[in-house]
């Protein structure tokens, strides 16, 4: 047998029993969900987006007896993702609201975190809503 064993410095040789392996026994836990605002963040259209593209809305609540809608959506984080503008067409039977986003001009350089969350913005209408028909003008 090769000696693995070493001298102790009583000179005897050390002990060459193996020692028992260590086990990692698994710990199994229980994700913890994400920290979440009960609120969307309130954001305004900023206009200098770079790219804007239509997105679409998940909820428009009219607000202020009519004359305002409220609208929610899920977006990335700025600067990476802005809202650029709001455009708003309103007829006698609807009103078509689009929303337009991009990346901010600042978001050059920026590395970007791939993650959602939930918007809003309000916008004011020329009429009061009344019994017209609030409809996505980023749906196909």
């Amino acid at each position: 047998m090769a000696g693995c064993a070493t001298a102790s410095p009583s000179g005897q040789a050390a002990s060459t029993v193996p020692r028992s392996p260590v086990v990692a026994t698994p710990v199994t836990t229980t994700p913890t969900p994400a920290p979440s605002t009960k609120e969307p963040k309130p954001v305004k259209p900023t206009g200098d987006a770079v790219n804007p593209h239509k997105v679409q809305w998940t909820s428009a609540k009219p607000v202020a007896k009519g004359t305002k809608v409220k609208l929610t959506w899920w977006s990335g984080v700025a600067p990476c993702t802005v809202l650029d503008r709001v455009k708003v067409k309103e007829t006698s039977k609807r009103v078509t609201i689009t929303l337009y986003e991009g990346a901010s001009p600042k978001a050059k350089g920026v590395s970007c975190i791939m993650i959602a969350i939930e918007k809003t913005t309000t916008v004011r209408l020329k009429h009061p809503l009344g019994k017209r028909k609030i409809v996505d003008g980023a749906k196909p």
